[in-house]
């Protein structure tokens, strides 16, 4: 099962994929996640990523991509992979599909957790005071005025990947805004769908 959760920072698409890991035993591939990796283990491509990030900006194509490439050629990949927080942008969607033609591998689908903006600032608001609350880090990019920045490039950026997958008739739409457990259904009913020949 090879698989895009597309959505905006905070829709729920890490949650969604944890489930999913599980589910058909094939690793998620977030590019935020490998980005704070590579951040806390002070890599150059970390220190390049780190300004970038902790601006709320997203970090370039060459980065992401060259992360993504490496990652789908290991072995835990051969099944399948989740990824999650890429495509981010047309160009990554033109490079993912070329790459993946030369691989000889194809998607199953592209998954968009559609969710209401305003509501979803509340979430990361609510997500940060759980996080102080509980003597947890909060995550930079969970500012406020860092995620409305973030919320802002999502929108500019990649509105534009959501037609791309449309075209290829590999969109499928869940309502993000609905319970976990109500997503999770949404999302199992389209893979039990792209499934059956």
């Amino acid at each position: 099962m090879r698989l895009i959760l597309l959505g905006p920072p905070g829709a729920g698409k890490g949650t969604q994929a944890q489930r999913l890991v599980r589910k058909f035993d094939i690793p998620q591939l977030s590019t935020g996640d490998m980005l704070r990796a590579a951040v806390a283990a002070g890599t150059p491509i970390g220190l390049k990523a780190k300004a970038v990030m902790d601006s709320g900006s997203l970090v370039s194509d060459g980065i992401v991509i060259g992360i993504i490439n490496d990652r789908i050629s290991e072995p835990d990949a051969k099944n399948g992979f989740i990824l999650d927080g890429f495509p981010r942008t047309l160009a990554q969607a033109r490079e993912l599909e070329a790459m993946l033609v030369e691989k000889g591998l194809k998607l199953d689908a592209a998954i968009e957790l559609t969710v209401d903006a305003a509501k979803l600032v509340d979430r990361i608001v609510n997500r940060a005071a759980e996080a102080k609350a509980a003597g947890l880090p909060v995550r930079k990019d969970d500012d406020p005025d860092v995620f409305k920045s973030r919320l802002a490039a999502y929108e500019r950026d990649t509105a534009a990947v959501t037609p791309f997958y449309r075209e290829r008739g590999l969109l499928r739409e869940v309502d993000g805004m609905a319970s976990i457990d109500e997503v999770a259904a949404g999302i199992d009913n389209v893979l039990d769908e792209v499934a059956t020949p």
